[in-house]
């Protein structure tokens, strides 16, 4: 028969542990709070005090259920108070020494029935219930910060762990709102496990000084819709928590990428742990703020940039979504747009499939008849890169081919007049390679737009180590312009966005594959703990696995890292033909 748990303890009244006492007596339960010693009670009180009447005053109690909620949660310094509780949460720092010996002195005053659960986010659930004699009723239960807040709550059941005891803890977390997800006793479980690999990866582009705080940051949420970039949301996890989730992960992984990034130590030994102590990758303006403020990092301002070139007319080649997507960018913004086609229907079908864009932004409303004609007045299509020779800037967006790219650019090189800037729209391939198939290499800069670039804000401005500054300079200006958000980078597989978006998906492959979690676990956690857009499988799925594989073979062979190495499942997948939504099979079956 299912447990009725009326009465839970929380022991540790941090901000989790606090949260998690908040989360729980709003569904009428009582609790009991344990802390060290008053004053870490009046801390957690007052902590309390101030979360539920931010509640209250954004309507989501009344001041009745305030009051009640609190009068609900009582506090001790002594564990031996939680002798009638049917349910107890640990919640102390991450260390195992310390959570081994609470969990022992847990057995000796709570009932042989209670369930013991440990809200650990990275350390091993089967070593903390060792120090117990019931390591069958201990169990995970990772709660996500802040918790009241945020849905997923994490049950890591051990080898050992009771069924009945994971079904009632599954069922407490529904009654308290959550959505559980049940895993094996594995570092850093879902969420952590592939969050801070990705976390870690970020921090590594930045201290290589690959791209700039700001780049790293923007580039994810533009890129990618991530609510915060990784060393933003670095600062407001806390370094040092982060460090110890990524030294538990390595420990058991051995998986080089899990390693720390040397640079995360050093700022912790400086004491630049985040908003917690004000400053860490950014500046805060105060402890526990949220605001940045300048420092000695901060990007100049534009008008300290370098010189610009003067662009009017711009070209675009090729026909494809990508391509007809930029050209209603520039002519949308008012830039001259020649789009240069193999043939003269194909250059009549992406003027007309332009055409169809601005109607549908006409039906909506977000475009006049008029304005969609004037948009497409200032569009002509061609068919000879002749036809480009007055362009100040000519956008390459033809397929995904070296081979196809480098014919393009000998033809642009000879048809399109001295000092234009020459663009590619390439996602992982080497810029330099294009430049190289011209006599102007310093002119050559890639310009990442994404997919669909009418919609998405983010271009990554990718310099070669011969791009001239004046042309890195007009690039940024010209992606203002259009009214997109550049990010700068150097002239790397996967730039910003990809090279940290696809091991990232590459991890999630290699848990799926393991048997660690089922797929659809793993894209909840991600969704519903990390506040994603998409899952994993979602996103492997719509990107299509086959245009995965070669971004992550990309990746590997450029880096020769291990754990960049594309997961055997996936590439299975793809030989089967299972490509994602294109085929209607690929990681889901789309019928």
């Amino acid at each position: 028969m299912a447990r009725e748990i009326q009465c839970v303890g929380v022991v540790g009244l941090g901000t989790m542990g606090a949260g998690i006492a908040e989360v729980v007596a709003r569904t009428g339960r009582l609790v009991v709070g344990v802390e060290v010693d008053d004053a870490a009670i009046a801390r957690a009180r007052e902590h309390l005090e101030y979360s539920t009447e931010r509640a209250r005053a954004g309507g989501k109690l009344d001041a009745a259920e305030r009051d009640a909620l609190l009068a609900r949660i009582t506090y001790t310094t002594s564990l031996k108070d939680l002798g009638d509780v049917d349910l107890v949460v640990e919640a102390i720092p991450e260390s195992l020494e310390l959570k081994a010996q609470v969990f022992t002195e847990l057995e000796q005053v709570c009932r042989p029935d209670v369930i013991l659960a440990s809200n650990t986010s990275s350390l091993s659930v089967t070593e903390i219930g060792v120090h117990t004699g019931r390591p069958g009723k201990v169990v995970g239960l990772h709660f996500f910060n802040p918790a009241p807040v945020l849905k997923l709550v994490e049950i890591v059941r051990t080898v050992v762990t009771e069924p009945d005891v994971i079904a009632d803890v599954e069922a407490f977390a529904r009654d308290l709102g959550k959505e559980p997800v049940v895993i094996g006793d594995r570092a850093g479980f879902i969420a952590n496990a592939l969050l801070f690999g990705y976390l870690n990866h970020a921090v590594s582009m930045y201290e290589s000084r690959y791209a700039t705080r700001e780049d790293l940051d923007a580039a994810m949420r533009f890129g990618c819709g991530y609510p915060m970039g990784p060393l933003a949301l670095l600062d407001l996890i806390g370094l040092d928590t982060a460090y110890e989730i990524l030294e538990t992960m390595y420990r058991q992984s051995r998986n080089r990428l899990h390693a720390p990034a040397p640079i995360m130590k050093q700022m912790i030994t400086a004491g630049l742990l985040g908003r917690k102590s004000g400053r860490g990758f950014y500046t805060y303006d105060a402890i526990d703020s949220p605001t940045v403020v300048s420092d000695v990092d901060t990007p100049a301002t534009a008008e300290d940039a370098a010189a610009t070139r003067d662009v009017r007319r711009v070209g675009v080649v090729g026909t494809g979504t990508m391509a007809t997507g930029i050209a209603e960018v520039f002519a949308k913004k008012g830039f001259d747009l020649v789009l240069r086609a193999r043939t003269a229907e194909k250059a009549e079908l992406a003027v007309a499939a332009v055409g169809r864009s601005l109607d549908r932004q006409v039906k909506k409303g977000r475009l006049s008849a008029e304005g969609r004609a004037e948009v497409l007045a200032r569009i002509t299509g061609v068919t000879s890169f002749d036809d480009l020779a007055d362009c100040d800037l000519v956008v390459e967006a033809v397929a995904e081919e070296l081979a196809v790219k480098q014919t393009v650019f000998e033809a642009l090189d000879k048809a399109v007049k001295p000092g234009a800037i020459l663009a590619t729209t390439t996602s992982s391939l080497p810029v330099i390679e294009c430049a190289a198939a011209t006599s102007r290499p310093a002119d050559v800069v890639g310009l990442h737009f994404f997919n669909p670039a009418p919609v998405m804000k983010l271009v990554e401005v990718v310099a070669t180590i011969s791009t001239a500054d004046d042309v890195v300079a007009t690039a940024d200006l010209v992606c203002r312009t259009v009214g997109k958000h550049p990010v700068h980078c150097a002239d790397r597989a996967g730039f910003i966005v990809n090279a940290l978006l696809f091991p990232y998906l590459n991890d999630a492959v290699k848990m799926l594959e393991a048997h660690y979690a089922e797929a659809d676990a793993i894209d909840t956690a991600m969704k519903v703990g990390c506040g994603l857009p998409m899952g994993p499988f979602e996103l492997l799925d719509v990107v299509g696995l086959d245009v995965s594989l070669a971004i992550e073979r990309t990746l590997y062979y450029e880096f020769r890292d291990a754990g960049f190495a594309p997961a055997p499942l996936l590439e299975h997948l793809v030989t089967a033909g299972r490509l994602g939504r294109k085929t209607g099979k690929g990681f889901r079956d789309y019928g």
